[in-house]
């Protein structure tokens, strides 16, 4: 049994109307009208954000590389979304040999990972290094007071503006922002911001 951290989410343990569910499901069903090519979801959990990719995206993509810190999380990604082109491992996002030992790919996929991360910069450089030129990274995060400052949430290191979020992505040339609350997304727009959307969506191009 996969251990429930509070934020962790498990669907098989989870009722149909939890929104932190329904809010998780919306961005990978989002997200995979952008997924193609050798996919890596970086901070993959239980698996099932990986497995919603595989299966739905089965014409578009050849592989889905699931990454994770937890052994715990990753044994049970495999027993519970096996698919024939998914491969679940165990490894740190701030690892800096993973480019190494994974290559590159033509679509990352990291939602909610970076708030948890203190090395944000080692984080950030992998993701780069391992994105293919022309390849699509879609990042999401929720708002909060800042960079340095509490956010109230446990596992989280903080949580950025909406500006520091965007500048994240400044070595990208090709960028778009969208705006998450609960299953609505949408694109940036100055009344979406008004509407105090939470959480953010990066889709940007290398």
């Amino acid at each position: 049994m996969l251990k429930d951290t509070g934020e962790r989410i498990i669907p098989e343990n989870m009722k149909i109307l939890n929104g932190l569910l329904i809010e998780h499901i919306a961005r990978y069903h989002f997200a995979k009208e952008y997924a193609y090519g050798r996919v890596l979801d970086f901070a993959s959990g239980s698996g099932y954000g990986s497995h919603i990719i595989a299966k739905s995206r089965v014409n578009h993509v050849e592989a889905v590389i699931g990454i994770d810190i937890d052994p715990d999380a990753v044994k049970y990604a495999k027993a519970t979304y096996y698919h024939p082109c998914s491969t679940f491992l165990v490894g740190d996002v701030t690892d800096q040999t993973l480019p190494d030992k994974l290559g590159q790919f033509d679509c990352i996929i990291s939602f909610e990972t970076i708030e948890h991360v203190k090395e944000e910069a080692k984080f950030m450089k992998n993701i780069y290094e391992m994105l293919k030129p022309g390849g699509t990274l879609i990042l999401s995060t929720p708002f909060g007071e800042g960079r340095g400052k509490p956010s109230g949430q446990e596992f989280h290191v903080h949580q950025l503006t909406v500006q520091e979020f965007k500048e994240l992505f400044a070595d990208y040339p090709d960028k778009n922002f969208f705006y998450q609350k609960g299953a609505l997304i949408q694109p940036e727009h100055p009344a979406v911001i008004e509407k105090n959307f939470p959480l953010g969506i990066a889709i940007c191009k290398k």
